[in-house]
């Protein structure tokens, strides 16, 4: 039944009754009056005939019991109305409570419907986070993986590059040309630590102690170098013919000093003879103190790349590698020490007067991801009062990655960055090349002294050229880089014009 057929009913309905309270008022009110009208009659009136009182009596009875008649229809009528008032608002109630019912019904389905949607999508993005999770994982293995494998091949490259130039000089340790007889003059080490003009410096195979292949770059180059840079390792004293043959030629000696025997097998990271804790633990004092007193008695100036590349992985002085995994027993803050502690020893021996101290990381680009970041190769910097210049060591080398470009900034920005974030010091590129696979080195020889040329590399007092050609195995293939400057025609014009520029400040 619908709501207005039921409010309808109860509207008549209620009507109804009124008009029969009405009824029943009138029939008893008419009663009364004519009680009244017997009992108030006259007491002086003449009293009726026998016959008039019985006819009078029979009528009025007759009246009486109608009206008493038409009074209990009325109060019959007067109940059936009630009876069906009391129905009219029990189907009221009815109609509102199934109303209710409904409405609750309706609400607590959509409710539900609503729950079941939230639980779903709840799955939905669950499912859908796991599987982004494993994908990233998975990339993140790879990632991993690949890093490793980039990392070992510049290792294997590196290590058989720096083999054939400890190899050539070991064999150079009896000098092709005569020490000179005396000490030749070299300027202050003070006015060395500033240049006015940008230090081009090299590596050859011999020098100094063979200055064949040096000079003939030079010559070809058209440009004179003013640094000779050099390798020795902690199993050989300190070389004053190699200082005293470098200044006989106005070139600042730049030797990279590396504390394990330069005998040392190339693809021997972990050498515990030799391991940080070892040499801060004053294992080689004795042999510091000698190296230290031989500096100062010579008094000329040398710089020291000491334990060069600290933030790779791979060499006995690096503290981690892949992953973060500790390298040779070292722990994190023993180069700091280790820095440390060999430049109290030259300070206490009077030979830090002489020494430029060159600290010198690798471009972070292909190193691993643990050892990219900028707070790890902070944390490897000994402070300003230890360090003098601050070094480099960057190739443009394969393999190349999807992304990476001849440049000079793909190459060395990231890294400098860092660098100049951590101090303020000079810096010197002290050990660049770039390799001829791919044919791209011209162009990247010519963005190199371009970028000497722009302002915010006025910080960079120039670079040490590793003129060798080294071959390796790379991703199972054997492979020849040709670090040389005079590698092919082109290469060595994008050099001589770029070095003949003004602007770039050399």
């Amino acid at each position: 039944m619908s709501e207005t057929t039921t409010t309808t009913k109860w509207w008549h309905a209620e009507g109804a009754v009124r008009r029969a309270r009405a009824g029943a008022v009138a029939v008893a009110l008419a009663l009364s009056l004519v009680a009244g009208a017997v009992w108030m009659s006259p007491s002086n009136a003449e009293p009726p005939t026998q016959a008039q009182v019985s006819s009078e009596e029979q009528r009025l009875a007759a009246e009486n019991e109608a009206l008493r008649n038409s009074l209990a229809a009325r109060e019959s009528e007067l109940s059936d109305l009630q009876d069906s008032q009391a129905k009219a608002a029990a189907e009221r109630a009815a109609g509102t409570a199934s109303g209710k019912a409904k409405a609750d019904a309706d609400k607590a389905a959509a409710e539900a419907a609503a729950a079941d949607k939230a639980a779903a999508d709840q799955q939905a993005a669950a499912a859908r986070g796991r599987a982004k999770a494993t994908a990233e994982k998975a990339a993140a293995v790879a990632k991993g993986q690949a890093e490793a494998a980039t990392a070992r091949a510049e290792q294997a490259e590196r290590d058989a590059a720096e083999a054939s130039a400890r190899a050539a000089q070991t064999a150079a340790n009896q000098p092709t040309t005569p020490a000179p007889a005396t000490k030749p003059t070299a300027p202050a080490r003070d006015a060395l630590l500033h240049p006015t003009t940008r230090q081009f410096g090299l590596y050859t195979t011999q020098s100094p102690f063979s200055w064949s292949e040096f000079d003939d770059v030079a010559t070809q180059v058209g440009s004179t170098p003013t640094i000779a840079g050099y390798f020795q390792g902690w199993d050989s004293d300190f070389r004053t013919d190699a200082v005293t043959r470098s200044w006989s030629k106005g070139l600042l000696p730049m030797l990279t000093w590396e504390s394990r025997p330069m005998a040392a097998a190339n693809d021997q990271i972990v050498d515990p003879a030799y391991s940080l804790p070892v040499i801060n633990s004053g294992t080689y004092d004795d042999y510091l103190r000698r190296y230290a007193s031989d500096v100062a008695t010579l008094g000329l100036p040398v710089a020291i790349r000491l334990d060069h590349e600290m933030n790779a992985a791979w060499y006995p002085w690096n503290e981690q590698g892949s992953g973060g995994a500790s390298v040779n027993g070292n722990s994190p803050g023993d180069y700091v020490s280790m820095w440390r502690h060999v430049h109290d020893i030259f300070e206490a021996a009077g030979a830090n007067q002489y020494v430029i101290w060159v600290w010198a990381p690798n471009i972070v680009n292909n190193l691993p991801a643990a050892n990219q970041t900028l707070a790890y190769t902070q944390s490897l910097y000994p402070g300003d009062a230890y360090v003098d210049w601050v070094g480099l060591s960057g190739y443009y080398r394969p393999p190349y990655k999807d992304d990476q470009t001849p440049t000079f900034d793909y190459t060395y920005g990231r890294t400098l960055d860092q660098l100049r974030t951590i101090t303020d010091k000079p810096i010197i590129l002290a050990e660049i090349g770039a390799s001829e696979t791919g044919g791209n080195k011209p162009a990247w020889v010519t963005d190199l002294f371009d970028a000497f040329a722009r302002p915010e590399n006025g910080d960079i007092i120039g670079f040490a050229w590793f003129n060798l050609t080294v071959t390796t195995v790379s991703q199972g293939e054997l492979v020849t880089n040709d670090w040389r400057i005079v590698s092919r025609p082109n290469t060595l014009a994008a050099f001589v014009d770029g070095i003949s520029d003004p602007a770039a400040g050399f």
